[in-house]
């Protein structure tokens, strides 16, 4: 039992760091998109993927790339670095559409 108890220290304690700290930070952020998710699908009954879901995917990927890249962690660099262009592209096209003149005769 003392060596769970020696990992958990070391992982949680001596490892901790400004830079552990914006990790957390940053997985917070990206898991609140799917509280909201979730959230918004309940509300409404159906699957639902509010516009704040986009947000809290960019914030939290920017946060976990810049994350990544102090780690020097090629897979997580590149998944998301794929996933930020994915948001910025969904946030494009919502606010694109909501501009579009079809939108806009109501």
């Amino acid at each position: 039992m003392s060596e769970v108890w020696n990992w958990i220290h070391e992982v949680f304690v001596e490892q901790f760091s400004l830079w552990i700290a914006l990790g957390f930070v940053a997985q917070f952020m990206f898991m609140m998109r799917f509280v909201i998710q979730w959230l918004a699908s309940e509300r409404a009954g159906r699957s639902v993927v509010p516009v704040a879901f986009w947000f809290f995917s960019v914030f939290g990927g920017f946060l976990l790339f810049i994350y990544a890249l102090h780690r020097q962690d090629p897979v997580f660099i590149l998944g998301q670095g794929l996933g930020l262009f994915i948001y910025f592209r969904n946030l494009w096209l919502i606010f694109r559409e909501e501009k579009s003149p079809m939108n806009s005769a109501g």
